[in-house]
C-alpha cells in the first residue's frame, strides 16, 4: 500500500496551544555554566574576590573558636577554683598590707584545699651579670615564694627543679618563663647564676608559662626564708593563692577578705584568675567583631565584582542572547540562565573561600598547638552569604539580558 509522504500541517487550534519547553534543574545548571566554561579566567578572578572575603571571615571565626577552646581546656585542666587575695588601699589611698599570719589564717578555712603566697620584694632587681647598669632591670620582679606555690597555681617546671625545704634557705632562684628569656637563660643548673640583690644566686629552675598566674612569668622567685635573710624581706605577703572545693568557691570567696585581714577586711582585694581570662575573652570577641566587619567588606567587594562580571557578560553575549530568543527562548529562560550563572559563580567562590579559611585556621592552630575548631554555622553561613550576595549581584544583569529584543541583540 502506498504511503502518503506529504507533511501534515498542524491545525491552527493546536499551534495556539503550544508552549515553550520548560528548563529542568539540570538544564538550568548546564546553561548557567556556559559562561563560566567559556570565560574561565574572568570567572576565576571574580570567584577569587568572593573567596578572599569568605576566607577572612572563616579564618577569624575559626581562629577565635580554636583559641577559646584551648582556653577552656586549660581552665578545665587547671581548674577554676583558684582565688587570689591581694592588699588593696587604705581609706587614705595608701597601699595596704596583708598580715604576716594571713596565709595561715586562710588555710584554716574548711573548704580550702591549698594555699600559698608570694611577696614582691621592693627595690631589688635581677641582672644577668654584675656589669649591667642598675636601671636596665628588664621589667623582672623579684618575689619571695612559698614551697607550695606550683601545686596551688598549677605551674610546672620546664628546666631544673622547684625550691625545697633545703634550697629555699640559700641564695637560689627560680625564674619565670618570660624572665628567663629576657635574661637569655634556657636551662637551669649549678653553673647558671644571676646577679640578684647585690649578690650571686644559683639558677635552680625555670618555670613553664603559668596561665592562671601570669605575673609569675616575669618574676624571679626566691625562697621565703632566703628573701628574709638576703633581701631584707619583712614577711608580708602581697598575693595569696587559694584553692577551694568546686562547690564552695563562692562561699570561700565571701569570707576571704575578713579572714585574711580581720581588722580591715575592706582593704583586701579578692579575685579569681578565670574572671580575668573571661574579660580577655570578651576583648577577643570585640576584636573578632572588627575583623568580621572587614571580612564583610571584602565579601561586598567580591559581590560587586560578580555584578560587574555579569553586566560585561551580558554586553559581550548579545548575539547569543538574540539567537536564543529567536529560537524560542522566553525572557524568563534567559533571565534564569544569567541568574544561575551568577549563583554558580558565587557558590564556587564561597566554597573555595570556606576551604581556604579552614586551611588558614588549621595552619595557625597547628602552629600555636591549639585544637582546630571551625563552627558549622560559620561554614554554612559563609556559603549562604555568598549565594545570597551573588543572587542580588546577578539580578540586574539577568533582567537586562531578558529585556533584549531578538532583533536588537542580533543587530
Amino acid at each position: 500500500m502506498a504511503t502518503d509522504a506529504r507533511p501534515r500541517l498542524v491545525p491552527p487550534d493546536t499551534r495556539a496551544r503550544l508552549t515553550p519547553a520548560r528548563l529542568g534543574p539540570g538544564d538550568v545548571v548546564r546553561v548557567g555554566g556556559v559562561g563560566l566554561r567559556t570565560r574561565p579566567l574572568r570567572a576565576f578572578l571574580s570567584a577569587l574576590g568572593i573567596a578572599i572575603g569568605i576566607a577572612a571571615m572563616i579564618a577569624v571565626v575559626g581562629i577565635s573558636s580554636s583559641s577559646r577552646t584551648d582556653l577552656d581546656r586549660t581552665l578545665d585542666r587547671l581548674g577554676t577554683n583558684l582565688l587570689t587575695v591581694a592588699p588593696g588601699n587604705t581609706i587614705f589611698g595608701d597601699q595596704a598590707e596583708l598580715p604576716v599570719e594571713s596565709v595561715a589564717m586562710i588555710g584554716r578555712i574548711g573548704p580550702v584545699t591549698d594555699v600559698s603566697a608570694t611577696a614582691q620584694v621592693p627595690d631589688v632587681a635581677v641582672y644577668r651579670t654584675d656589669r649591667i647598669p642598675s636601671g636596665e632591670t628588664g621589667g623582672i620582679a623579684v618575689r619571695a615564694a612559698q614551697l607550695g606555690l606550683p601545686g596551688t597555681v598549677g605551674a610546672t617546671v620546664r628546666s631544673g627543679s622547684w625550691l625545697n625545704a633545703a634550697t629555699e634557705r640559700y641564695p637560689t632562684v627560680v625564674l619565670g618563663d618570660a624572665a628567663a628569656r629576657r635574661l637569655g637563660l634556657g636551662t637551669a643548673g649549678p653553673e647558671a647564676q644571676v646577679y640578684l640583690g647585690g649578690r650571686w644566686f644559683t639558677l635552680l629552675g625555670i618555670l613553664a608559662p603559668a596561665p592562671l598566674a601570669p605575673e609569675l612569668d616575669s618574676s624571679a622567685l626566691v625562697g621565703w626564708p632566703a628573701a628574709e635573710t638576703y633581701l631584707g624581706f619583712d614577711g608580708h605577703p602581697t598575693t595569696v593563692y587559694t584553692r577551694a572545693r568546686e562547690n564552695s568557691v563562692e562561699a570561700v570567696r565571701a569570707v576571704l577578705g575578713a579572714t585574711a585581714n580581720p581588722e580591715s577586711p575592706n582593704e583586701v582585694q579578692v579575685s579569681r584568675p578565670s574572671d580575668a581570662l573571661a574579660a580577655a575573652a570578651a576583648t577577643d570577641e570585640a576584636f573578632t567583631g572588627l575583623l568580621l566587619g572587614l571580612g564583610a567588606v571584602a565579601l561586598l567587594v567580591g559581590g560587586v565584582g560578580v555584578a560587574n562580571t555579569m553586566v560585561i557578560s551580558v554586553l559581550e553575549r548579545r548575539a547569543e542572547i538574540g539567537l536564543r530568543r529567536s529560537l524560542g527562548a522566553t525572557r524568563g529562560q534567559v533571565r534564569v540562565q544569567f541568574l544561575a550563572e551568577s549563583l554558580l559563580l558565587s557558590a564556587l567562590g564561597g566554597t573555595g573561600g570556606v576551604l581556604l579559611g579552614i586551611l588558614v585556621t588549621a595552619g595557625y592552630a597547628f602552629w600555636r598547638q591549639w585544637p582546630t575548631v571551625v563552627p558549622l554555622w560559620a561554614m554554612a553561613g559563609g556559603v549562604g552569604a555568598t549565594v545570597l550576595i551573588g543572587g542580588f549581584a546577578g539580578l540586574y544583569p539577568a533582567v537586562r539580558a531578558a529585556r533584549l529584543a531578538p532583533t536588537e541583540a542580533l543587530a
